[in-house]
């Protein structure tokens, strides 16, 4: 590794020690990072982690950097060499043998294949489309929140959050109602697989669950292409794109499979965990809780709320990249078919960019410097719907519960283990009903 001329700051003996001791493999780093994202960000900006076999990049500028050339960072080699990182031909063959075929995510690729992939997708997340689901959303979620509301107790995750996000995702791809529980089981099996975490035991485990998943997809796809209904799982079968010269391209089947299922992941479990930080940040910051009920009747100003709520609290810690080449960033050489991390987390979290943040300032002039969403050509398809479904969760919890307290120490908060996500488990609390 080679590095810039330019001088570091100075490291506290405890940042020197997270350089040199700890990994964002550690259970105890994934669930209170901040400390580490800082001695990164100060020590060593490109930070090779040996116990992941990673490059960690930290800081706002070089996730930049990453995000504007995503030929020599690649997200199909990053992602795909990371899925069951060490058990991946055990892992495609059980899926071609139980599961229907092992699909690729066709989204997770590199210009130009990704551009064709992208602009087919987008059938599925049009403004009105989006639009439209608006009211919809806001019945789900007084159905949840009313449920509660005069228990005066709840968990904020497994009763609101995931419930909300798997209702949605079902109703939009045009699932079957009722399989809320076994939706979450097949999330969580998908996830673990960019998790960097499992056994083989557990990938084992995983792979069963995502051929189950692949066979009811498939099975749901094959009655879309005989009669469509309005779904995105038939926006994405019957997508078309017109051309240049005129002609007319598809989506393969494969590239179908890998994209309702990419919608039906994504669509649930990171919104789920916006949500879930939601409850977390009203139960122990007295500030946001009261920023929220002052700007709850005001669109505009909710807009920003949910937006420094997804700063502060990212739901998604990291994506993947490797090198297509050798590269040099941010001073540091980085060898070709290297693994990267770009950890948003760090980024979002970088006081050079956003003056104290751990502040939650939603009057920020660069609040949309966040890069909770990634950035470039790999830009989250669905952030609008994400925004939608937190914005509208916000502007109900405001309206129906008040002093909102956590029913558990918050050292006994338990998050999935993985570096993708910073996902809680289970969120305990207790709040009173708001009347009127």
């Amino acid at each position: 590794m080679t590095t810039g001329t330019a001088a570091k700051p100075a490291l506290t003996a405890e940042e020197a020690r997270l350089l040199h001791e700890a990994s964002l493999r550690d259970y105890d780093i994934q669930a209170h990072p901040h400390d580490y994202y800082r001695a990164m960000r100060k020590g060593d900006r490109v930070h090779f982690d040996e116990r992941l076999g990673s490059w960690l990049v930290s800081r706002h500028e070089d996730i930049l950097s990453v995000q504007a050339d995503p030929i020599t960072f690649s997200v199909n080699m990053g992602y795909h060499t990371q899925q069951a990182r060490g058990m991946r031909e055990e892992f495609q063959a059980i899926l071609e043998r139980d599961g229907g075929g092992y699909f690729p995510d066709a989204i997770m690729s590199d210009p130009p294949y990704h551009t064709r992939i992208r602009k087919l997708m987008e059938n599925a997340f049009t403004a009105h489309r989006v639009k439209e689901l608006e009211p919809r959303i806001r019945e789900e979620v007084v159905d949840l929140l009313e449920k509660v509301a005069d228990r005066g107790a709840a968990d904020a995750v497994t009763e609101i959050a995931v419930p909300l996000t798997i209702r949605v995702i079902v109703e939009q791809l045009g699932l079957d109602h009722g399989m809320e529980a076994q939706i979450s089981r097949w999330s969580q099996a998908v996830v673990a697989q960019i998790s960097s975490m499992q056994s083989r035991e557990t990938m084992l485990e995983n792979a069963k669950l995502i051929c189950d998943l692949q066979n009811y997809l498939i099975g749901k796809m094959k009655e879309r292409e005989k009669a469509p209904r309005e779904d995105m799982i038939s926006d994405i079968v019957h997508a078309r794109i017109a051309m240049d010269d005129g002609t007319t391209e598809t989506l393969t089947f494969a590239e179908a499979v890998s994209l309702v299922r990419a919608l039906m992941i994504a669509g649930n479990d990171t919104t789920a965990t916006a949500i879930g930080n939601l409850f977390l940040l009203l139960a122990t910051r007295p500030e946001v809780a009261a920023t929220l009920d002052a700007c709850v009747e005001d669109d505009r100003r909710l807009t920003r709320f949910v937006e420094e709520l997804l700063r502060v609290e990212p739901p998604v810690r990291a994506l993947s990249r490797m090198t297509s080449r050798e590269a040099v960033l941010g001073g540091t050489t980085i060898p070709a078919h290297a693994h990267m991390l770009l950890v948003y987390g760090s980024a979002n979290d970088q006081d050079e960019v956003f003056p104290d943040p751990r502040k939650f300032d939603m009057d920020r002039h660069n609040l949309g410097r966040h890069v909770s969403f990634g950035g470039g050509v790999h830009r989250c398809v669905g952030l609008s719907l994400a925004r939608m479904e937190v914005k509208v969760m916000a502007r109900e919890i405001a309206r129906r519960m008040a002093d909102i307290k956590l029913a558990i120490a918050p050292g006994d908060i338990r998050y999935v283990p993985t570096v993708a996500t910073r996902t809680i488990e289970h969120l305990p609390i207790t709040f009173t009903r708001r009347q009127g």
